[in-house]
């Protein structure tokens, strides 16, 4: 029988280690579903990765650069061609700013700017 290990986020009971391939490093593997931290980004001792909003969850993603050299077939040319392709990161514009706690404190996080324009949050 195998063994249903709790995970972050709710992906089903029936998700395992064997089931999850490559997925295994996202999850939590606590012994008890009652131990789960959970995602609020106001609570006082809970571990946030850096450069990631604490709002929206906006973080940096991985990309490509994409050189080519040629003329476009659509201005007369025979096509463009691919000369290279370097990896990149596309990283959210993230500021970090002093935030008014629900419960009346303050917290200084990390806040991408489009959360601050939504308003989103209120500022200390």
């Amino acid at each position: 029988m195998e063994r249903v290990i709790p995970t972050r986020f709710d992906l089903g009971p029936r998700l395992t280690t064997k089931r999850m391939g490559t997925m295994r490093s996202t999850l939590f593997l606590l012994a008890r579903p009652s131990e789960q931290p959970t995602l609020d980004p106001f609570q006082p001792f809970q571990t946030t990765m850096a450069r990631v909003c604490a709002i929206t969850g906006r973080r940096p993603v991985k990309g490509n650069i994409i050189n080519r050299k040629g003329q476009s077939k659509k201005s007369g040319g025979i096509g463009t061609h691919v000369t290279s392709i370097t990896r990149r990161k596309f990283r959210p514009n993230l500021q970090r700013v002093r935030i008014q706690l629900p419960n009346g404190g303050t917290k200084r996080v990390w806040v991408s700017v489009k959360a601050l324009k939504a308003g989103l949050v209120t500022k200390a």
